[in-house]
């Protein structure tokens, strides 16, 4: 149920997938714990996909160096900045009225 998150203005946010129909909790729940949540997610996911493959093959696709921790962390950047981008043209596009919004 639970993709990512993070900060934008001095606002928290995360983001969710919908179409398995999951059982998804409302910021009300999750909103004052969203840094333990996220983590308890990520945790979650990291042990599920670690069991999808063979751990000595994936332990060699990584390596020993610095270079798979920097290349996750390039994605994890450009990601976040991607997401940013989307966000101003979502912005934009309700403020153009070309996408509705509901008030909060």
């Amino acid at each position: 149920m639970f993709v990512g998150w993070g900060s934008f203005h001095g606002r928290d946010y995360y983001v969710r997938q919908f179409r398995d129909m999951k059982i998804i909790p409302s910021i009300d729940l999750v909103g004052s714990r969203l840094i333990e949540f996220a983590t308890a997610c990520g945790e979650t996911l990291a042990r599920a996909h670690a069991r999808s493959g063979d751990p000595q093959a994936i332990s060699s696709y990584m390596g020993r160096g610095p270079q798979f921790a920097t290349g996750m962390t390039e994605f994890s950047r450009r990601y976040a900045e991607q997401n940013e981008r989307d966000h101003v043209q979502l912005v934009k596009a309700i403020a153009d009225k070309t996408v509705e919004s509901m008030p909060r």
